[in-house]
């Protein structure tokens, strides 16, 4: 029954983000905003589908201390699931992502109407544009959703955090809200199957603006991995079959 459902969910899934792309078009004689509201709106109805078909409810915590404006919020990455719910958590969030996602049609030029930042192979230069445009951002009080470690991890794999969270932290001059989940026990990498419970996504405590490099990857690091691994326990931890399995499928 849980493959039936994981199929169902998955054909369905992705025939309804076609669906949702087509007259999101309209949306690119709109306001900026608009495209935002719409993939929110896509966002809810996604976890709505997960929730019917293969029933799997997610249950949001913390989000009392989710501070107004500006704000750089560094996840736990395990599944595609918290990439679609963050979004409409907060008021006007940008992703930072690959430039050649923006090529594709309709998603990426969509992503350019959203305002999201492109991240280009060049160097210094490519480097440079892209801290100005998050700088003119989030002087727009938008909120930044980041993934530190740069790719889906399997729950209880090793942390792998990458420096760069730590340079758009200062460069940014936001606070940082860490999030732990424990997403990947139930919307596993590299596996179709979706077991049905309940995925946990937790706010941790606000890291203010201004910190140290080593002193802010330490705080970040601390709260996101102790706060995983405790939803990782409640879950009734790792099974069995999605242990030791590599790669980022979605």
């Amino acid at each position: 029954m849980v493959a039936f459902r994981s199929h169902l969910f998955n054909a369905l899934f992705y025939l309804n983000l076609v669906l949702w792309l087509i007259p999101a078009i309209v949306t690119f004689v709109l306001p900026r905003k608009a495209i935002i509201r719409y993939a929110q709106a896509w966002g809810r109805f996604s976890l709505w589908l997960l929730r019917l078909v293969v029933g799997t409810r997610v249950e949001l915590r913390g989000l009392d201390r989710i501070p107004p404006g500006g704000l750089l919020i560094a996840s736990k990455h395990q599944s595609f699931l918290e990439t679609f719910t963050l979004v409409f958590l907060v008021d006007d969030p940008v992703f930072i992502l690959k430039r050649e996602l923006q090529w594709i049609p309709i998603f990426g030029w969509l992503t350019v109407k959203a305002g999201m930042i492109p991240v280009r192979r060049g160097g210094a230069t490519a480097f440079a544009d892209m801290n100005r445009r998050a700088r003119e951002e989030a002087r727009h009080g938008r909120q930044f959703i980041i993934f530190p470690e740069g790719t889906r991890r399997a729950p209880g794999a090793p942390p792998d955090y990458k420096k760069g969270v730590a340079h758009l932290y200062r460069n940014l001059g936001l606070p940082c809200l860490p999030v732990g989940l424990n997403s990947g026990v139930f919307w596993p990498r590299r596996q179709y199957i979706r077991r049905p419970g309940t995925v946990v996504i937790e706010f941790g405590e606000v890291i203010p603006a201004g910190l140290g490099r080593e002193e802010f990857l330490e705080a970040m690091t601390g709260q996101i991995e102790s706060i995983s691994d405790r939803l990782l326990a409640e879950a009734g931890g790792l099974p069995a079959s999605a242990r030791n399995l590599g790669g980022d499928g979605i």
